[in-house]
């Protein structure tokens, strides 16, 4: 055992964050903690981090065992350069060894500008600094809050391998679904006060989860049922029951005073959505760029009505400025991008930047009116609000007050009362918790309109795209088919190289040096025929497939003539694979006889 952590409290409002909560960490662990935002997970790692104390509890680290904690907001020195901040907490600082790997860990991370100054960082790039510190560090466990926070797919790809290879103990806090599946062996939920420490990845623990729900359920029911008898015993009165033993009495005291388990509020999200048109948005050969950088270079893409289109690629290389073109926000340097009348953008931005601080959460929710209509009729914005996990008493403090997953929350809820038909997602998954994502995954689903989005949580892609535009950087964007996984096993397929042939025996080497030379490719007579003709073949033979549907619709009352004209289209369509099939066979033909 390297950490144990007994009994922890810590309350700061009138619920405890932590009520009595204990946690064994042994060497190899890996532990995923989850919860929802404000459950008390960063706390918790704070306090095994020893940052911070609990009210009551002790936490026991054994003698010896070196701990790496990266926080959620890192604070670094604002003089120190980028390479010297990594060394700082390295016990072999400025050793040639050290540093070498320190570059190699920030060129992964996309820092590669070693003597730049924290204090010219952004958020995103101090995170990153504090992450290659922490995994530079020479020590038994690690703990890690929100690790992959402003990382692209390939560095979560990445730290993904990384601490999957780490022999030490692992404690984090993550969203990333594929983490918490492929990387831990254990789940600690903070809910409510408790604890839950489930053994298994995220798919065994979702099990084990409904599991202990369902006996937590099953035990009240039974409680209900035992206190309805009891009850039903002690309203005889004192002379029916003055036999009865005072245990039982005692007993009916003990379960009418036992707590029910406190049924978990859950987000509600309805789709509310204005009619879209036929025509969405169309972007027409669209550049942009910024000085010498080129973002997009001729870019063309069709939003379809039920488009489900995610956005990867490396941070910097464009994909906000994409979304900004789609919503209008940004004039493209060339082509065009042409929008339907009926269209009605909701645009979820990265940064919450327009939110009022001082501004109270039930005004911020009714600058789009009063009430908002549903398919289950008209609802008000403090129905909303309460469906979003804003209770009546919240709703009343100001936006200030809020946590990062609450205003996010927030301001996903304003975007969706003005009943977009459109809705451009920058990063909708960071700092909200699983239970609020898989929410927004069914929401999304359900959406009557076009989604495009970009995200880093490659579970979260996999659940909502069937589309994948992959930015390249220098304008070049590629386009994949299906969610994530399938972008992901397309580019791997493309940098696998060849299978290499299995080795023939000798006697069939020998039989090829003593072989003629194969004889250059070339057409036959008959096949040079059927080259220069096919094309005219196949245009009659789509011409007369066009010329049967016609006639199909016409005849649809005489049974007879529809039984032959089916019967001709059918033919016409076997005909016409056979002859494509055909025609990709002798220009493939025609090529090699051009390469000679």
């Amino acid at each position: 055992m390297l950490i144990a952590a007994e009994k922890l409290t810590k309350q700061y409002g009138e619920a405890p964050l932590l009520g009595e909560c204990s946690l064994y960490i042994n060497e190899g662990d890996k532990i995923g903690i989850i919860g929802r935002n404000g459950a008390g997970k960063s706390t918790l790692l704070k306090i095994l981090a020893r940052r911070e104390t609990p009210d009551t509890g002790t936490v026991a680290v054994h003698g010896g065992i070196r701990v790496g904690y990266l926080p959620q907001v890192p604070e670094l020195d604002e003089n120190s350069t980028v390479l010297e901040q990594v060394l700082s907490g390295s016990a072999a600082a400025g050793v040639k060894a050290e540093e070498y790997e320190a570059r190699q860990i920030l060129n992964r991370l996309g820092l590669t500008e070693f003597y730049e100054r924290i204090g010219a960082l952004s958020g995103g790039q101090r995170k990153r600094v504090a992450l290659a510190g922490v995994l530079i560090t020479r020590c038994e466990a690690l703990i890690l809050d929100e690790p992959t926070n402003h990382l692209d797919d390939g560095m979560i790809r990445w730290l993904e391998g990384f601490l999957r290879q780490y022999d030490g103990a692992l404690v984090m806090v993550t969203h990333d679904r594929y983490f918490l599946e492929r990387i831990v062996s254990k789940i600690a939920e903070v809910d409510r006060g408790s604890l839950y420490l489930y053994e298994a990845n995220y798919s065994r623990y979702l099990e084990l989860r409904a599991q202990r729900e369902e006996v937590e359920a099953g035990s009240e029911r039974k409680r209900q049922s035992l206190l309805r008898r009891e009850l039903a015993w002690m309203r005889q009165g004192p002379k029916a029951r003055g036999t009865k033993s005072r245990s039982r009495i005692e007993r009916f005291e003990e379960l009418e005073s036992r707590q029910a388990p406190a049924a978990q509020a859950k987000l509600e999200l309805q789709s509310v959505a204005t009619r879209l048109g036929r025509k969405t948005i169309e972007l027409q050969a669209v550049s942009k760029r910024y000085g010498d950088k080129v973002l997009l270079e001729d870019f063309s893409q069709m939003i379809p009505r039920d488009a489900r289109i995610g956005i990867v690629g490396p941070n910097g290389c464009g994909k906000t400025t994409l979304l900004k073109l789609i919503a209008g926000r940004l004039a493209p340097d060339s082509g065009q991008v042409v929008a339907g009348e009926t269209v009605q953008i909701g645009y979820f931005a990265q940064e919450c930047g327009d939110m009022d601080p001082a501004m109270r959460v039930i005004d911020y929710a009714k600058q789009n009116g009063d009430s908002v209509p549903t398919e289950n009729g008209a609802i008000t914005a403090a129905q909303m609000l309460e469906r979003f996990l804003f209770p009546s008493d919240l709703q009343w403090n100001t936006i200030s007050r809020l946590s990062g997953g609450e205003r996010r929350r927030l301001y996903l809820l304003g975007i969706l009362l003005t009943a977009p038909n459109i809705l451009l997602l920058d990063e909708p998954t960071n700092d909200l918790d699983i239970d609020t994502l898989m929410v927004l995954e069914e929401y999304i689903a359900g959406f009557p309109g076009a989604v495009v989005l970009i995200s880093h949580d490659r579970y979260f892609l996999d659940k909502t795209t069937d589309h994948i535009l992959e930015f390249r950087g220098g304008g070049e964007i590629r386009k994949f088919l299906g969610g994530y996984s399938d972008y992901l096993n397309g580019i791997q397929a493309e940098a696998a190289p060849a299978p290499a042939k299995p080795e023939q025996p000798k006697e069939a080497a020998a039989r090829r040096r003593s072989s003629p030379a194969p004889a250059k490719p070339r057409f036959t007579f008959k096949e040079q025929r059927e080259y220069d003709e096919i094309d005219a073949v196949i245009a009659a033979l789509e011409k007369e497939k066009q010329a049967v549907e016609l006639a199909i619709q016409q005849a649809a009352s005489n049974y007879e003539e529809l039984e032959r004209l089916l019967a001709r289209k059918g033919e016409v369509e076997l005909q016409l694979a056979e002859r494509t099939e055909r025609w990709f066979y002798l220009n493939e033909l025609a090529e090699r006889i051009e390469k000679g």
